[in-house]
């Protein structure tokens, strides 16, 4: 079983934020590369909503996570923010809305735009699948790459959180394409792009509604996060298809044994969608099914 700690800031400012994040990489026991010299860091920009939604990741966790990283690694890396245009978000107005132009001038790291970067057409199969993917020599030539998700829901696949988030490595941006089939498309990029950290910042969440949690998720596993990730959402992590498909594929493993807070306790607090939101979203899907 893989190990996912779960640790809850108990205030939500910066030394807080930082000390809880340390704290999270402690408890699963990770060790930076100390001869590290390439740390790219991909946080959730999936669109211009701002960190205090709860759906974007907040670049004053990043800022922390900078920090941390600097002083864990002996080689004074070189730290690199990165993210790809979308088909409905582009990276130069994202960095700017987000805050994340001001983060780069305040820690020195620059903004990479994976889809402006050379790349190569990469060829993965998945199950009895084929997809191509646009995968940047930038990320082939990182020492560390650290994804920085966001738990919330989202249609065709149910979650978003660590597998998802890698899915916005694909240099491509007309994403859309890989939609009709998109859970077997998240383990297919995760296949070729391997995250060796996951910390996952729910500071605020977005649930059923927003709500302040301190909340910071830390794991060597993708699977095994994205699983408790699905847990806290009141979801069963046999019902997501993308996590059958990455374990069949090994990439990780739905079970896990928690390190820090009991996940129950979070589960309470969590704003997740209670059974009547479950219901109305299944009728909402199989209504676009039948009449699209």
């Amino acid at each position: 079983m893989s190990q996912v700690s779960v640790c809850l800031a108990k205030n939500m400012d910066y030394q807080n934020i930082r000390k809880t994040i340390e704290n999270s990489i402690d408890l699963i026991d990770f060790k930076f590369k100390k001869n590290a010299i390439n740390v790219l860091i991909k946080p959730n920009l999936n669109y211009y909503y701002d960190y205090s939604t709860g759906c974007t990741t907040d670049p004053n966790f990043v800022s922390a996570v900078i920090d941390v990283v600097r002083e864990r690694i002996a080689s004074d890396p070189n730290v690199s923010i990165i993210e790809s245009d979308a088909s409905a978000m582009k990276c130069k107005y994202a960095f700017k809305i987000l805050g994340y132009e001001k983060l780069s001038v305040e820690k020195g790291v620059p903004l990479i735009n994976l889809s402006t970067q050379k790349s190569e057409k990469t060829n993965v199969k998945v199950l009895n699948e084929e997809f191509k993917f646009s995968i940047p020599d930038i990320i082939k030539k990182a020492d560390i790459l650290i994804n920085i998700p966001k738990i919330k829901y989202i249609g065709y696949v149910n979650i978003t959180c660590a597998m998802k988030n890698i899915f916005g490595c694909n240099a491509y941006e007309k994403k859309y394409k890989y939609h009709k089939s998109l859970a077997n498309a998240v383990v297919g990029i995760n296949k070729l792009i391997k995250t060796d950290l996951v910390i996952v910042d729910g500071i605020i969440v977005n649930g059923v509604v927003t709500k302040k949690l301190g909340l910071v998720m830390t794991s060597k596993d993708p699977v095994a996060i994205d699983s408790a990730a699905a847990s806290l959402l009141g979801l069963n992590p046999n019902s997501i298809k993308f996590l059958d498909v990455a374990v069949k594929e090994k990439l990780g493993n739905k079970d896990y044994v928690i390190k820090g807070e009991p996940l129950d306790t979070i589960k309470e607090i969590f704003p997740k969608k209670e059974l009547t939101h479950k219901l109305y979203d299944f009728m909402v899907k199989n209504y676009m099914k039948i009449f699209k």
